[in-house]
């Protein structure tokens, strides 16, 4: 029998000729990913194992990306000991404040790549299955072991298939997609999953859509979301000149759950308040005021992303009563983003320019007061998540939220689209 994307990279890292859901099996990372003030934790755990030295160097990330730039004297002492550890242990793979968001940087700079088994401490280290990577989240005890001992087990886990067929009409995107598929789902609908998506349809779809795709499937609960590698895959990483071991599933491969989406028969979608998987088309929800809007996060914050927002803003202005906040996924995001006039036009619209960091996605900054209401480009939207417990957010692509910045309230970005 065939075996699906999880179950024949697991047996591969495992030692095994073939593994079945639910089975245990022992297996040694490729890369380990760790972020800000969960990397004291991980450290913290680390040393209490009394292990010298780390199991190995060039495995391990560590990115500073969420308290950024520290706002006390507690973050800022945090980071001050995550610099100190990475001297101190030769971890080369050090991204200090402002180089980017953790997820954006691990494919940027082009440490995660097919065929490989990929830990980090961070629910969205899912995104790297957009590369054809098994990435799943860990906690930072478990990262601090792994840290020392280079190993750990893992239950193989089922696996749902997706099948996309056509492509994607004008003004719609992998956000909408997504929020499509946790809104057919549900929050839990693939707890402890695979999910797979494969068909025609995944050819038309560039990597900066499967990130933002592969990134939220966590919200529908996953173990882990991937494409497996294709001609796309290899043209975006070709310029890493790595050699690349794609994993691709059997014809004969069994699946708990298989689903299709017709592209073509998508449209914009929006996730309300306080579940993502609270998903309505963005015509239901038309026309209801807003007083913030963000663009940016692991799940939207590229190039494109900023590309997109920057056609729709470019000659307009921002309503008046708005604030469109803005943060490029990481330096280079931003360097490419203003070398296209992208950051210049969005500024002109009245755009704020925001470091490249987390930031608004889960409070730190940007804050929204009792009654306020944002439309965000990130990927949770739980009470509380962005300020005050009494505000709202609601989540949807950067094409809506641009489009709905001008506007001063919710509208189809397809109206604004020529």
């Amino acid at each position: 029998m065939g075996m699906t994307f999880a179950e024949k990279l697991l047996a591969e890292k495992s030692g095994k000729s073939s593994v079945i859901p639910g089975e245990i099996v022992r297996v040694t990372p490729d890369r380990l990913m760790s972020v800000s003030a969960s990397n004291v934790i991980a450290i913290r755990s680390f040393l209490e194992l009394g292990v010298p030295t780390v199991w190995d160097p060039d495995r391990i990330v560590l990115i500073l990306d969420h308290e950024t730039p520290p706002n006390d004297p507690a973050h800022a002492e945090s980071h001050a000991r995550v610099r100190r550890f990475a001297a101190e242990q030769g971890i080369t793979h050090f991204f200090d404040v402002g180089e980017g968001i953790c997820h954006q940087l691990m494919i940027e700079k082009g440490l995660a790549f097919p065929g490989e088994l990929i830990f980090g401490k961070d629910s969205h280290t899912v995104t790297y299955g957009a590369v054809g990577a098994f990435s799943t989240p860990i906690d930072a005890t478990e990262m601090g072991c792994l840290w020392a001992t280079g190993e750990t087990w893992l239950k193989v886990p089922p696996s749902i298939r997706v099948r996309l067929d056509g492509s994607l009409p004008p003004g719609v995107y992998g956000k909408d997609l997504i929020l499509h598929l946790i809104g057919r789902l549900g929050g839990d609908g693939a707890t402890y999953m695979s999910v797979e998506f494969s068909g025609p349809g995944v050819a038309t779809l560039p990597v900066s859509e499967r990130m933002t795709i592969a990134n939220m499937t966590i919200e529908m609960g996953a173990k882990n979301g991937v494409f497996p590698a294709d001609a796309v895959t290899d043209a975006y990483l070709a310029r890493f000149g790595r050699k690349t071991h794609a994993v691709i599933p059997d014809p004969d491969a069994r699946y708990a759950r298989e689903e299709s989406v017709e592209l073509a028969a998508l449209t914009p979608q929006i996730a309300a308040p306080h579940q993502v998987d609270n998903v309505h088309p963005v015509a239901e929800l038309a026309g209801i005021p807003l007083h913030q809007v963000f663009i940016g996060s692991c799940t939207n914050g590229r190039l494109e992303d900023i590309a997109i927002a920057a056609r729709i803003l470019g000659g307009r202005k921002i309503a008046p009563g708005v604030r469109l906040l803005v943060s490029p996924a990481s330096r280079q995001v931003f360097l490419d983003a203003m070398g296209a006039g992208h950051i210049q036009a969005l500024s002109r619209a009245g755009a704020i320019i925001l470091p490249s960091g987390c930031g608004p996605c889960f409070g730190y900054t940007g804050n929204l007061a009792a009654g306020e209401r944002c439309l965000a480009t990130s990927n949770r939207n739980f009470k509380g998540r962005m300020g005050h417990p009494a505000a709202e957010v609601y989540l949807a692509s950067p094409a809506t939220a641009a489009a709905s910045a001008v506007a001063g309230k919710i509208v189809d970005p397809r109206s604004l689209i020529a």
